[in-house]
């Protein structure tokens, strides 16, 4: 793979400086035409050759408009970034729609570097790869434009580059030494990561680097093509979006009813639920004091119909804690910002910090519940949410944080019930509004999807818990017995 990119590519000084004066105006063109578009752009730099990352990144800055460049470059994790999955340090810096981010290492060099110095094993490497993986492929596939660039120096220009160097004390001798030293043992792991990891929708370019006029005009080229390329499409189409329609569920599921396996008749007598409430939320403050110590992150999720009683179980549950052990997300429909980028990316920036934790009252499941039925998503976008969230709670479990997640259920006479409740009483008329009538209407649809939910993201790692809600004392204990069993559980 990279003998193949070792072609000794020269560009004449001449014909280097006769290049560079359209390209650039045609860079920053491009970066203007950049802002008001509806995708997000971007740009990994990563390689073998250090020295080239840094000057392909100053290049950037010196040809375009600095104001509008993203720029990350990633080191070892931070103290904060240890606290949380891996791909949270990327997750929460990724651009919005209309922004160009520049990536240096990143995700792919920090996986070759872990492998090559022994801090992950094979098996480690290839879970590593599957997660950068299904990240790309979420970015894709919400539209972002990705450019991959690894720039390789060969071995020969490499030894005589340090050679050339060592005399002047250059800066970064000590990082690119280190590199040649690990070079014939971390290239095989470079291709095996580039062969799985370059799609056609993100496929990675390998740039030689010993012609410097060559690696400049190949990458900002490339940039270049890339942005205007896709300008031009949504040009020619007028941006049209996919007709969002409500779509039944597959074949395979829509024949189940998984809801209907919950026991809506269970119940609990008040002065039974008052004894058990208060021996688990004792339970529950002790293991609480005890995850803090152990540094075990929690993420609780709450999902269920309106009325369900959600409100009332996170109560009880913050009840039992400390203040500054827990915190609560209540997720309302996105912002601006929020649907300028991915939609899990506003779950990703709010993960909680070790041993803390996050009750989500919704969540990342309003994008195949919500705004599956309502048609807020399209068809293609729901649909594949399903391995997206699977992906991200995986990694959330891989990092050591317990996940719980949690369906409120109630039969449709209890929620109406509720709702004239709600409207009779002053302190809970603002928990009802027309739009949760018309909701009802929806019964049958929102059945449907919540079927397919259960179906296809209730796994090992991160199951779903289906709580029969008539009864809100039921529902209550039900939850924090859950919640107890499984920290008991992560402080084995």
């Amino acid at each position: 793979m990279f003998e193949a990119a070792e072609v000794e590519s020269l560009v004449s000084k001449e014909e280097y400086e006769a290049q560079v004066p359209h390209l650039r105006v045609d860079l920053i063109n491009a970066q203007y035409d950049l802002r008001t578009a509806d995708f997000p752009v971007l740009v990994l730099i990563v390689g073998d050759d250090h020295k080239s990352c840094n000057e392909i990144l100053n290049l950037l800055h010196e040809w375009m408009d600095a104001r509008y460049l993203d720029t990350h470059v990633f080191g070892p994790l931070s103290e904060e970034e240890q606290e949380h999955p891996r791909f949270w340090r990327y997750w929460r810096t990724l651009p919005r729609q209309g922004q160009l981010g520049v990536y240096v290492g990143a995700w792919a060099r920090n996986a070759v570097a872990d492998q090559v110095r022994g801090r992950i094993d094979d098996d480690e490497f290839e879970l590593r790869i599957a997660h950068i993986e299904r990240f790309e492929q979420a970015l894709v596939d919400d539209g972002a434009l990705l450019l991959k660039f690894w720039l390789h120096l060969p071995k020969k220009a490499m030894k005589r580059w340090l050679k050339k160097n060592k005399r002047k004390n250059w800066r970064n001798d000590g990082e690119d030494r280190q590199i040649y030293e690990l070079y014939d043992e971390a290239l095989p792991v470079a291709e095996r990561l580039i062969r799985r990891t370059s799609t056609g929708s993100a496929p990675w370019h390998i740039v030689e680097t010993t012609d410097e006029n060559y690696r400049n005009l190949t990458v900002t080229r490339t940039i270049l093509e890339g942005i205007t390329g896709r300008l031009n499409i949504g040009k020619a189409t007028g941006h049209k979006r996919e007709k969002r329609t409500v779509q039944k569920a597959s074949a395979a599921i829509a024949g189940s009813n998984i809801l209907s396996t919950v026991d809506l008749t269970t119940e609990l007598p008040w002065e039974e639920y008052k004894k058990v409430l208060d021996e688990l939320q004792d339970r529950l403050r002790y293991l609480s004091v005890r995850a803090r110590e152990k540094r075990i992150s929690r993420v609780v999720v709450f999902e269920g119909w309106d009325a369900a009683g959600k409100g009332g179980v996170i109560r009880r549950i913050t009840r039992a804690m400390d203040a500054a052990d827990y915190r609560v997300l209540p997720v309302a429909a996105p912002t601006e910002e929020e649907k300028a980028h991915h939609y899990l990316w506003r779950f990703w920036r709010h993960l909680p910090q070790a041993g803390t934790m996050l009750v989500f009252d919704r969540s990342w499941y309003g994008r195949v519940l919500v705004e599956r039925v309502e048609g807020f998503a399209q068809v293609s976008e729901w649909q594949r949410a399903y391995t997206e969230i699977n992906d991200f709670e995986e990694q959330l479990v891989e990092h050591g944080i317990l996940v719980h997640k949690f369906w409120l259920h109630i039969a449709p006479e209890t929620q109406l019930r509720r709702f004239r409740e709600r409207e009779k009483t002053p302190y809970k008329k603002y928990k009802i509004s027309q739009e949760d009538y018309r909701n009802r209407e929806k019964w049958d649809e929102y059945v449907t999807a919540v079927n397919e939910m259960v179906a296809r993201t209730s796994t090992e790692m991160a199951p779903w818990k289906l709580v029969s809600a008539n009864d809100k004392r039921w529902a209550r204990v039900e939850v924090l017995k859950t919640i107890c069993q499984g920290l008991k559980r992560a402080l084995k």
